[in-house]
């Protein structure tokens, strides 16, 4: 893929886009330990204008990091705590019926949802019904909401951080891998390393906590993700993302045997295009002006977890879609030289 160079202006671009990526660690520290890995797949989903979602056991400050960073942020913070008796209007905005004062005219209104925020805290989304849950991903996908005939645009930014922890499955509505499809990053937050913990416990026990300043912009963030589109990307980089999805299909002829012992069903092309654009995203927030293939590695795990499911021969042997995305890396050449396929 051919891309025109990049211009003086969007070199400036870039080297802001690292200079606020400094800014937004720098302040997410005074409350946040560790978890450099989680707080970087977080901006990379938003600035590649995608919702992510966080799991990890309860505990891990999934909740905090997320409301931590609409602080560090100029946007407007919703939470939503799911719960089995959530509905969708709950979530999307109801319209109600309204009496002019003066006019004495009675007319429907529409009432804005908590979705209407630049940023929204979906908090345990696997609690909620599918009712519910297909409320919510519609207008993640669509950035609208549709009530009495009427369309209502969410505001620009819009990004969706939901959350959910592997256990106490029982009562829970897991998101389908359809819906799941429909987060640009599966974000695994695991636990602290033993100095970080040990941090933690000096830092929140002895009120060490430190005030989040705003940093970033709403209309910044905007033009990062212009500027996100704009990032060349060389035909190696975008053949190294190619022959990794097209790996991932089992009965493929580029599917390395494992895949065919044991995946069920692979990456569609959205899983290219989240590659391509993640990897983007990531060089812009380390100052370089191109994505490489090491960007893409980075966000392989991240983009791909959730698009690649084992069958039952790997659960046997207790292959996680990690594992198989790990073998997949090791499998694909990056060193290869990658061309267009002839049609």
């Amino acid at each position: 893929m051919s891309s025109e160079p990049i211009s003086q202006d969007d070199v400036a671009a870039v080297q802001r886009c690292e200079q606020a990526y400094g800014r937004i660690r720098d302040e997410l520290a005074k409350v946040i330990v560790g978890q450099n890995d989680v707080v970087e797949q977080v901006l990379v989903a938003m600035f590649a204008r995608g919702h992510a979602l966080l799991e990890g056991v309860p505990g891990l400050a999934k909740t905090l990091l997320i409301s931590s960073l609409s602080d560090a942020l100029h946007l407007t913070f919703k939470r939503i705590q799911f719960t089995p008796d959530l509905m969708p209007s709950d979530v999307t905005g109801t319209e109600v019926i309204q009496e002019d004062p003066e006019t004495r005219q009675r007319a429907y209104r529409f009432l804005p949802g908590p979705l209407f925020a630049n940023l929204l805290l979906a908090d345990e989304i696997n609690r909620t019904p599918p009712k519910t849950q297909a409320a919510m991903l519609e207008a993640m996908q669509e950035r609208q909401v549709s009530a009495g005939g009427s369309v209502h645009r969410l505001p620009d930014p819009f990004f969706v951080l939901a959350t959910q922890n592997p256990l106490e499955q029982e009562g829970t509505y897991p998101l389908p891998e359809a819906q799941l499809d429909r987060f640009l990053l599966h974000i695994k937050v695991d636990y602290p390393s033993g100095a970080e913990e040990w941090d933690i416990a000096r830092r929140v026990t002895t009120n060490q906590m430190g005030k989040i300043e705003a940093c970033v912009s709403g209309d910044e963030i905007k033009q990062f993700q212009d500027l996100v589109r704009r990032v060349p990307v060389s035909d190696q980089v975008l053949g190294y993302a190619w022959a990794l999805i097209r790996a991932t299909r089992p009965g493929q002829p580029e599917a390395p045997d494992f895949v065919n012992k044991w995946v069920a069903w692979g990456a569609g092309p959205r899983g290219l295009l989240t590659l391509v654009t993640c990897a983007k995203a990531r060089a812009i927030l380390y100052g370089r002006y191109h994505a490489s293939v090491a960007d893409v590695q980075a966000v392989a795990k991240p983009a791909l977890r959730h698009r690649i499911a084992g069958n039952y021969a790997a659960q046997a042997n207790n292959l996680s879609s990690e594992d198989l995305i790990g073998m997949l890396l090791e499998a694909i050449p990056a060193d290869k030289k990658y061309e267009r396929p002839a049609a």
